[in-house]
């Protein structure tokens, strides 16, 4: 009963952290099994591109920002702990520059059929939170490595993958499109992982470290994406029409 109780604080704690939201039942429409869904494409689409502009206009911010600070009488630790909370925010809290519905819940994931070697719902959290707190101490070694540079490369690269990741977020967990979601995380956060951790490698190898277990987790998260597609009908690997949207 402790254990039990201990388990559920401990999800909740973790939860919190993450902005993970407590399973809700499903309000999906019915999904016609092959007509394209040219709108909901585009608006995928246009709400990526929107966010990673609002996201590389806030790295323009921070070098503002920064700039602003390095004055002869300030502390030398102060960018560096600025920097360390902003991409703090920027990690685990990417989903505030997307116009899309990013909706964290383990309701979807609980309500699909799942392979048997499927993590736990809990797993989910802790681990993203685990790889995040990486991904913040990696990105603020690329920017020391870059002279305190926001707008580099690197870190440019790094909001794309998190840019993606949302997207992904909104076709899986938010809308429910498990045919669609395949080829997503796939093309998005696990290609673009790959790509930011080869760039923070060349650019300090401690970076590429760090931030390298992202990948193997996503590889992880791209065979339980494709086995849930598989054990819930196969539905076609594009973004399908609502039925009420088909009728109309």
């Amino acid at each position: 009963m402790n254990q039990s109780k201990s388990t559920n604080r401990l999800e909740n704690v973790v939860n919190s952290v993450m902005g993970v939201k407590n399973p809700s039942h499903s309000n999906d429409s019915n999904i016609n099994i092959q007509e394209f869904d040219g709108k909901a494409f585009f608006i995928y689409l246009g709400g990526t591109v929107l966010q990673i502009s609002l996201m590389v206009l806030a790295l323009s911010g921070m070098e503002w920002v920064v700039s602003q600070l390095l004055v002869e009488n300030s502390p030398s630790w102060l960018p560096t702990a600025i920097a360390s909370v902003f991409f703090a925010v920027l990690t685990l809290r990417s989903r505030l520059f997307s116009p899309l519905d990013n909706t964290r819940s383990s309701g979807r994931y609980q309500q699909v059929i799942r392979p048997n070697w499927a993590p736990p719902p809990l797993a989910f959290p802790i681990i993203w939170m685990t790889i995040g707190v990486l991904r913040v101490i990696s990105s603020v070694l690329v920017w020391q490595a870059v002279g305190q540079n926001f707008l580099a490369l690197p870190l440019i690269a790094f909001v794309i993958h998190l840019a993606l990741g949302d997207t992904w977020n909104t076709i899986f967990t938010v809308e429910g499109r498990l045919g669609a979601a395949v080829p997503v995380v796939i093309i998005g956060p696990w290609l673009s992982a790959i790509i930011v951790t080869f760039i923070y490698w060349q650019t300090t190898m401690l970076a590429g470290l760090l931030i390298a277990p992202s990948v193997i987790w996503i590889t992880v998260a791209c065979a339980l994406v494709y086995s849930i597609w598989q054990l819930n009908g196969c539905e076609p690997l594009y973004p399908t029409k609502r039925e009420s949207e088909a009728e109309c």
